[in-house]
């Protein structure tokens, strides 16, 4: 037993946001002790390709909210550059303004009128905000949208590279494993005779 080769630990490897990176199996017989740290092995690359398709599902679902939020920032904040627009050219702002799905409204803008603008954060909840504090807020609000998408979109990447990494680890190990098992089967043939 104390010849027996201890079995490589996981590498603390991370991508920028801390995901772990995936052992490469180059070579089977120095990655596997022996075969009886086979099973434990498949078991091992099995939870850790869960936890990367957990992770990839999750990626997933933060970029399809962040796809649909961006392009209401943008709105927003070009409503609120053109407003800011209006206010400098002293103006009028005739325009119409949905009160409901079918109901529509007139109304007249003074330039007075646009000194603030009140901003729909959710949660029920409405603040005003000076025009330019509002397009400050809004404009960095569209910058984090754009990183954190960007960042999932090379999660996702990142992820889908360790999951091929671990399922051919998988493969490796199993058809060692099965290698292995018909070299006993023959050694075993062979002195029986």
């Amino acid at each position: 037993m104390a010849d027996k080769k201890p079995a490589k630990t996981v590498t603390t490897q991370t991508n920028p946001r801390g995901i772990p990176v995936a052992p490469f199996v180059d070579n089977v017989a120095d990655y596997v002790a022996s075969r009886d740290d086979v099973e434990p092995t498949l078991r091992s690359f099995q939870e850790m390709i869960s936890k990367y398709q957990f992770m990839e599902v999750n990626s997933q679902r933060r970029g399809q909210g962040l796809r649909e939020k961006i392009p209401d920032i943008k709105k927003t904040l070009e409503m609120v550059r053109f407003l800011k627009v209006q206010k400098e050219s002293s103006s009028s702002l005739e325009t119409n303004f949905e009160l409901n799905d079918t109901l529509y409204a007139r109304a007249t803008i003074s330039p007075t009128d646009t000194e603030e603008v009140y901003l729909w954060l959710g949660a029920n909840v409405m603040l005003a905000y000076p025009i330019d504090e509002a397009e400050t807020m809004l404009q960095d609000k569209l910058s984090a949208a754009e990183l954190s998408l960007s960042n999932c979109e090379e999660d996702l990447e990142f992820l889908r590279e360790q999951i091929t990494t671990l399922e051919v680890a998988t493969a490796r190990v199993y058809n060692w494993d099965v290698v292995q098992r018909r070299k006993d089967k023959a050694d075993g043939k062979g002195g029986d005779d």
